[in-house]
C-alpha cells in the first residue's frame, strides 16, 4: 500500500522562521485558542441542575480533549492539511482537487456544489466569530467594574472598527503585533492549568476515552445535546486549513503539536481539576483558575486575545474570496498584495467592508454574547461536513487510497461531524438560523453568478463568428490595416471577440498587429512560469495569446505581454491599445434565468471591479465597446 505522504501533492517549501511561527499564533490560532473561556463551562452547565459529580466532570473533559485530538489533530493537521493544492488550503482548494479526480460532469458539479456550500458557511462563520469574540471580550470588562455595563456595545463597536481598519496592513504586520499577545496567552493559560493539575492529578484519568463513552452511554440524549457545546472547543479548526496559503503548512502544524494543543489541554484539564476540588467554581472556572491578584490582568489579556480571535476567520475569508473570484463564483474584486515575498498574504477591501458591516449589524441586533452563542457552531460544523465529503473523493481518486482504507479513515470522522452538526441544529430557533440564512444568501449569490456567466459565454458562442472563418476571409477582404498593436481581451479563444467586430463595423480598420488574449484560471494555486504563456500565430500579424493563472494569483496582463519578445513576437507597450467589451445583460424572449436571479446577476455585474483594474491594464490605453446580451 502506498505511503499517503508520497501520494499527496507538495506545496512550495517555505523557510521556517520565527516570524512565521509568531505570525501563525497571531493569525491562525486566536479563535480556537480562546475557546477555554467558555467551552468547558458551557458544556458542563447542561448537567449542573442537581450538582456536578466527579464522573460527569471527567466525562465532559474527556469529550473536549478527544474532540481536539480527533477533529483538529487527526482530521485537519495529519490528514486534510496534507491535501494541499500546491501550498494552498481551504474548502475551495480541496474542491478543485476533488473535481480533478472526477470524470463524470455530474459528479464534478456535485463536488462544486459541496465546495460552494462549505465556502458560504465559512463566510457565515467569518461574520459570527468576530461578533461573539469581541462581545465576550468586552463583557469580560464587567468583572473589573460595573461601570462598563452600559459601555459594552459602544466599546465593542470601536474594537470591531479598529480590528477591520488594521487589516489593510496585511496579515504579516497584523501577525507580528498579535503574535506576542497570543504567545503570552497560551503560556498563561497553560501555566494556570498545570498548577491546578498538580494539585488534583486524578483529573488526568479523563485522558482515557472510556470516560467519554461512559458519559455518552449514561446520558444519551442529554449527552447529544451537550455536543453542541463541546464543539465550541474546536471552532477555528477550519481556519487552520483556510489560512495555510498565508503561512504554509509546516508552521501551522508545528505550532499546534508543540505549543497550542499542549496549552489548551493543560487549561481544560486545569479547569476540570478546579471543579473536582470545588464544584462551586463552575460559576466561572476559567477566571477562577487564577489567584485573586491576577484576575484583573487575566481579564485584560483575555480581552486582547478574544479580539485577536477574529483574525483567523478574517484572513481566511480573504483567501476563500479570491479563490471564489478566480474559479468563477464571484465577480471581480480588488485584491491588494500586502507582502513582497508571500503571494498568499492579501487584503480585499470589499470583503473587509462586507464583513465589518455584517459584524456590526450582529452586535447591534443581538447585543450580548449569550444571544449569539446559539448561532455559533452551525456554520463551522457544516463546513466540517463539506470538507470531509470532499476529502473522501480526493484521497480515493487523486491519491490512490483504496475504498476500504478511505472509508475506515473518514466514515468515523464524518459521523462525528454529523453528530456535532445535528446537535447544533437544536439551536436554530434561538439564533442558529443566522448562519443558515447567511449561508443560503451567499449560496444564492454564488450560484447565480456562476450560472449567469455560463449562460453569457454560451450566448457569446452562439452569436459570435468562429475565428477560423474570420481568418479565412480576411485575405480576400479589403480591410485597411493601420499601424499599431490591438489587444483584444476575450474569454472565448476560438471565437472572434465582439469588440473586434464592433471596431470593424464602426471604424472600418484593423491594426497591423493583433493579439487575441485569453486568460484561463486553472484549478491549482499557481502556474509555473514555463506554462504561463502560450503563443500561436494565426495569420500574418495576428497572434493568439493564452495566459494561464492559478486561483491563488492575480493577473497582470501588460507584464505578461512584455514577455512576448521571448516568443519572437514584437510588442511595444506604448503602441498597444486594449479593446474590451462591456456587456449589458437583458432578458431574452424566453429567459433562461428567473427574473430575480437575472436582476441579481445584473447588479453583481455592474458592481464588479472593472477589467482594467483587475487585469492591471493602463486605463489611458483602453477602448471599451458596449454590447447587449440577451440571456
Amino acid at each position: 500500500m502506498s505511503n499517503p505522504e508520497a501520494d499527496l501533492p507538495q506545496g512550495k517549501v517555505r523557510p521556517l522562521t520565527s516570524a512565521a511561527l509568531l505570525g501563525v499564533l497571531g493569525v491562525v490560532y486566536g479563535d480556537i485558542g480562546t475557546s477555554p473561556l467558555y467551552a468547558f463551562k458551557t458544556a458542563l452547565l447542561h448537567f449542573a441542575a442537581d450538582g456536578i459529580e466527579r464522573w460527569e466532570v471527567l466525562g465532559v473533559l474527556s469529550l473536549v480533549f478527544w474532540s481536539l485530538v480527533i477533529v483538529v489533530t487527526i482530521k485537519y493537521v495529519l490528514l486534510i492539511m496534507r491535501a494541499d493544492n500546491k501550498g494552498e488550503g481551504g474548502i475551495l482548494a480541496l474542491m478543485a482537487l476533488a473535481q480533478r479526480g472526477l470524470e463524470s460532469p455530474r459528479l464534478r458539479w456535485l463536488a462544486a456544489l459541496i465546495g460552494i456550500a462549505g465556502a458560504c458557511l465559512f463566510f457565515g462563520d467569518g461574520i459570527i466569530t468576530p461578533a461573539i469574540s469581541v462581545l465576550s471580550a468586552v463583557e469580560g470588562l464587567k468583572v473589573i467594574s460595573p461601570v462598563f455595563e452600559d459601555l459594552v456595545i459602544p466599546i465593542s463597536l470601536v474594537c470591531i472598527l479598529g480590528l477591520f481598519i488594521v487589516q489593510s496592513r496585511g496579515t504579516q504586520s497584523v501577525g507580528a503585533v498579535f503574535g506576542p499577545v497570543m504567545t503570552m496567552w497560551f503560556l498563561v493559560i497553560g501555566g494556570l492549568g498545570a498548577w491546578h493539575i498538580a494539585e488534583q492529578p486524578e483529573v488526568l484519568y479523563a485522558l482515557s476515552p472510556v470516560h467519554a463513552f461512559t458519559f455518552c452511554a449514561s446520558y444519551q440524549l442529554a449527552a447529544f445535546v451537550a455536543l453542541g457545546s463541546v464543539v465550541l472547543a474546536v471552532t477555528g479548526a477550519e481556519a487552520l486549513y483556510a489560512d495555510m496559503g498565508h503561512f504554509g503548512r509546516r508552521p501551522i502544524e508545528l505550532m499546534w503539536t508543540t505549543f497550542v494543543l499542549p496549552a489548551l489541554a493543560l487549561n481544560y484539564f486545569g479547569q476540570g481539576a478546579l471543579i473536582l476540588a470545588d464544584p462551586a467554581a463552575l460559576e466561572n472556572p476559567f477566571y477562577l483558575l487564577a489567584p485573586e491578584w491576577f484576575r484583573l490582568p487575566l481579564v485584560v489579556l483575555a480581552t486582547a486575545a478574544t479580539i485577536i480571535a477574529s483574525q483567523a476567520l478574517i484572513s481566511g475569508a480573504y483567501s476563500v474570496a479570491r479563490q471564489c473570484v478566480q474559479l468563477g463564483f464571484l465577480p471581480r474584486l480588488v485584491v491588494r498584495h500586502t507582502s513582497e515575498t508571500e503571494e498568499g498574504q492579501i487584503y480585499l477591501p470589499q470583503i473587509n467592508l462586507a464583513l465589518c458591516v455584517g459584524v456590526l449589524v450582529l452586535v447591534l441586533a443581538f447585543k450580548n454574547s449569550d444571544s449569539l452563542a446559539a448561532a455559533y457552531g452551525i456554520a463551522v460544523t457544516g463546513t466540517f461536513i463539506c470538507t470531509t465529503l470532499l476529502a473522501v473523493v480526493v484521497f480515493n481518486r487523486r491519491f490512490g487510497w483504496s475504498w476500504p482504507r478511505v472509508l475506515a479513515c473518514f466514515v468515523p470522522l464524518l459521523l462525528l461531524d454529523l453528530a456535532f452538526f445535528a446537535a447544533n441544529l437544536l439551536k436554530v430557533p434561538e439564533g442558529g438560523w443566522v448562519p443558515l440564512v447567511l449561508g443560503a444568501a451567499l449560496f444564492g449569490l454564488m450560484s447565480t453568478w456562476n450560472r449567469g456567466r455560463t449562460l453569457l459565454f454560451a450566448r457569446f458562442r452562439q452569436d459570435s463568428l468562429p475565428l477560423k472563418s474570420f481568418l479565412a476571409r480576411l485575405p480576400q477582404s479589403r480591410t485597411i490595416r493601420v499601424p499599431g498593436i490591438a489587444v483584444f481581451m476575450t474569454g472565448q479563444a476560438d471565437y472572434v471577440p465582439g469588440a473586434l467586430l464592433h471596431n470593424l463595423k464602426h471604424n472600418k480598420v484593423l491594426h497591423e498587429r493583433v493579439l487575441f488574449v485569453t486568460v484561463l484560471t486553472e484549478d491549482i494555486p499557481e502556474v509555473s512560469a514555463d506554462r504561463r504563456r502560450e503563443v500561436s500565430e494565426l495569420a500574418p500579424g495576428i497572434h493568439r495569446v493564452i495566459l494561464r493563472y492559478g486561483f491563488h494569483e492575480s493577473p497582470n496582463i501588460p507584464r505578461e505581454l512584455d514577455g512576448l519578445r521571448q516568443a519572437g513576437v514584437e510588442f511595444e507597450q506604448m503602441q498597444a491599445s486594449y479593446f474590451l467589451g462591456r456587456e449589458t445583460v437583458v432578458a431574452a424572449v424566453v429567459p433562461k434565468m428567473s427574473r430575480w436571479r437575472q436582476w441579481v446577476f445584473t447588479l453583481m455585474s455592474r458592481n464588479a471591479v472593472p477589467a482594467t483594474e483587475f487585469f492591471r491594464i493602463p486605463s489611458d490605453r483602453v477602448v471599451e465597446l458596449g454590447v447587449r446580451v440577451a440571456i
